[in-house]
């Protein structure tokens, strides 16, 4: 690891999600977001921290301070967290207590394994963001980068949205 990598938490949620058959539900699977960036050709280092493989409804308090104590853990100022958007907000909440570091969280509305999956340009921009933007946590999704503390998943819309109306 050097300081300048970027460091990539992978905690499960759609974008991680398999169909194993037509009578299966999906279930989540290894993280693709390695493979993700090697097919965008990504030059850049960094580095995978699988904290857990869950759906992030199934996410408590002590999972979400899982994924803090995993990047408090390391030396990295650049940081990507890939999770389910259900409860995305939550966790980048808890996260925001990390002051000294660029945090983006990201995921997908569809699984990244789908062709018409949204995952590949969501990691892309979160990447990019976690590179280029000041410390604090951050939302990447849907083409749009949002200040973590003023964002809400539409369930209805199916996107975020800012809770002022205005980008972040």
């Amino acid at each position: 690891m050097t300081p300048e990598s970027i460091l990539i938490v992978t905690t499960g949620g759609t974008i991680d999600k398999v169909y194993f058959d037509a009578k299966s539900e999906f279930e989540v699977g290894q993280s693709v977001v390695a493979d993700l960036l090697s097919q965008a050709h990504v030059t850049a280092q960094f580095d995978v921290c699988e904290v857990m493989r869950k759906d992030s409804l199934e996410l408590d308090d002590a999972d979400r301070d899982q994924i803090k104590a995993a990047i408090e853990a390391r030396e990295h100022r650049c940081v990507v967290v890939t999770h389910g958007t259900d409860t995305m907000v939550e966790t980048a909440q808890v996260l925001s207590q990390l002051t000294d570091r660029t945090i983006v969280l990201t995921g997908a509305l569809q699984p990244a394994r789908f062709a018409q999956t949204d995952a590949l340009f969501n990691v892309g921009m979160a990447f990019a963001a976690a590179q280029s933007l000041q410390a604090g946590v951050y939302i990447a999704m849907n083409g749009q980068l949002f200040d973590a503390a003023n964002v809400r998943k539409d369930r209805a819309a199916n996107r975020f949205v800012a809770l002022d109306g205005d980008q972040g």
